[in-house]
């Protein structure tokens, strides 16, 4: 019995040892980026006739531009700098992680109701995490759980999420704007990406 109670006693002891902490996210912990969780978006069309805005379906945004977005923090990572905005010498990928939620999403994204713009909350952001699937990943991992793109505002809203993907622990998230622009729809929405991780990188600062 004295075994087994010792063995239990190391692997709690293991556990707490290996989980992360908000202080971690401050000091040189590793971080993973897991990409741009878009399966809440709400676009809000129809308040401008912005040309780079552009005018776009349900069906597109989700096969062609989901994928695009994240791609550019793999393929353009100097403008699109994760390891910057948090400090880091470098930071890993495992962008599969929300690329699997982007891709099985049945949602509509399309919205004309400007009401429908920001609606998530930090409750919203822990719920969504419970049903993530980290596979056997540990440590920090850094997502944007991405809530709205308004054409009026010319900017995109998105809540920045560090989690301790073993116990699905969000360490701390926070809603951050970024403003949109640029030539061609795609780049027009990164410019809002590329904005967060800068003022992420000035937060880090304060």
């Amino acid at each position: 019995m004295k075994i087994i109670r010792l063995v239990f006693l190391i692997i709690l002891l293991a556990q707490h040892l290996s989980a992360q902490t908000r202080d971690d996210i401050f000091g040189n912990a590793p971080v993973t980026w897991l990409g741009l969780d878009l399966t809440h978006l709400k676009f809000i069309e129809k308040t401008t006739q912005d040309k780079n805005a552009g005018v776009i379906t349900n069906e597109e945004l989700q096969s062609e531009y989901f994928q695009s977005w994240n791609n550019l923090f793999f393929k353009e990572h100097n403008k699109f700098n994760v390891a910057r905005a948090t400090h880091r010498d470098f930071v890993g990928y495992a962008m599969e992680v929300t690329q699997k939620e982007n891709a099985r999403s049945t949602r509509m994204y399309i919205t004309d109701n400007a009401l429908e713009y920001q609606l998530l909350t930090a409750d919203s952001i822990s719920k969504f995490i419970d049903t993530y699937d980290f596979g056997r990943k540990k440590g920090i991992g850094l997502l944007f759980f991405v809530e709205g793109m308004d054409k009026r505002k010319r900017e995109a809203s998105m809540w920045v999420t560090f989690v301790d993907m073993g116990s699905k622990k969000v360490l701390l998230t926070k809603r951050m704007t970024g403003l949109a622009g640029g030539g061609g729809f795609r780049n027009f929405w990164a410019r809002s990406f590329s904005n967060v991780l800068w003022d992420l990188g000035k937060e880090f600062n304060r």
